[in-house]
């Protein structure tokens, strides 16, 4: 099932935060001359920016929601927040 593929995205990065390579994702997990937190939260930012003015110009929505979905992911791995957390969240709002 495709939906497993967030299960599988979020295990890699568990392994970047616990087994760092010198990767994208490792490399925002590590402090360096900014805090690892504050590098992600930007990411964040931008990348929602992006999902805006994809949605109003009608372009590129997919892969920057996309971006969007993986870096909140990387927060919640970062903040070592468990991925059924998140599903148990969904599943508690999907009756409203």
């Amino acid at each position: 099932m495709k939906d497993k593929v967030i299960r599988e995205v979020y295990q890699v990065l568990e392994d970047r935060r616990d087994n760092p390579i010198d990767s994208y994702t490792s490399n925002l997990m590590k402090d360096d001359e900014k805090l690892a937190e504050d590098k992600i939260l930007e990411k964040i930012g931008e990348e929602a920016a992006e999902v805006i003015i994809a949605a109003k110009n009608d372009e590129k929505l997919v892969p920057e929601a996309a971006d969007l979905i993986f870096h909140t992911l990387l927060i919640l791995v970062y903040k070592n927040i468990e991925i059924d957390e998140l599903f148990d969240e969904f599943e508690r709002r999907k009756g409203r």
